[in-house]
């Protein structure tokens, strides 16, 4: 093992130039991002915003809004992992509504 060098320098020295060009052209399909036909989005009062914000929006709303029904109905003092519960429920109602709404 070499010393007196950081790790990366260490890498660097293993990889072959011809290795790196490689990992290179392999890696930039992973970096292209949203392609030609642009994200999805809405538009609300003349700004785009993306439709996974919309779909998070309506998860915390439905997460808030369940957890004041658990409360008038005294469910909540039964649950043992309240924040883990509320979470998920939060997230299959955005997951839901993503589906439905923007889904194949």
């Amino acid at each position: 093992m070499l010393t007196g060098q950081t790790h990366s320098a260490q890498f660097d020295q293993m990889l072959r130039p011809s290795a790196r060009r490689h990992i290179g052209f392999f890696a930039t399909p992973l970096l292209s991002g949203c392609t030609a036909q642009g994200a999805p989005s809405f538009s609300i009062f003349g700004a785009y915003f993306p439709d996974w914000m919309l779909c998070g929006i309506i998860g915390v709303a439905v997460a808030v809004g369940l957890r004041v029904l658990f409360l008038v109905s005294g469910i909540d003092s039964i649950l043992s992992l309240r924040l883990f519960t509320y979470v998920s429920l939060g997230i299959i109602a955005a997951l839901l509504v993503w589906l439905v709404g923007f889904g194949p």
